[in-house]
């Protein structure tokens, strides 16, 4: 049972580098470019709001899925699960409305700023906060355990 979980961790982490991988192919987000050339001078790229919007939601669904099978693989709780699904929704529902307001402003409220905010919304990097969390979180509980 200990080594299917750790495949499933590992396919958790695959799905997730896939999903960065694969992003100009799966996704619409025409600000790919304009971020990768890492110039503010470029033109500003046209884009539709409607598919621009769903295409994050769909990164967002996908990389939720991939980062809760990594979290239920790795401390076997549900409800640990629950809770890091949750943490990561309320940021990406922090981060996405001000990312859409940097598209909307033309990144004039600051590149790095609007960059950072894409960042936030189309990577998963509450993972990287919330496996150590509940790690450390594990822990005491063993030692709670421990002393009772």
């Amino acid at each position: 049972m200990k080594i299917l979980n750790w495949f499933l961790v590992i396919a958790g982490i695959c799905g997730l580098i896939s999903v960065r991988m694969l992003e100009d192919k799966m996704f619409y987000d025409p600000f790919l470019e304009y971020f990768h050339e890492a110039n503010k001078n470029i033109p500003f790229p046209q884009f539709v709001w409607g598919k621009l919007i769903t295409g994050h939601l769909f990164r967002f669904i996908l990389n939720l899925g991939f980062s809760c099978l990594i979290i239920q693989c790795l401390f076997k709780k549900r409800q640990w699960t629950v809770q890091g699904a949750l943490l990561i929704t309320i940021i990406f529902a922090i981060t996405f409305p001000i990312y859409l307001y940097c598209i909307y402003d033309r990144f004039d409220i600051g590149y790095l700023f609007s960059f950072y905010m894409r960042r936030f919304v189309i990577q998963p990097l509450a993972l990287l906060l919330i496996v150590p969390m509940f790690y450390y979180r594990k822990q005491l509980e063993k030692q709670a355990n421990k002393g009772n």
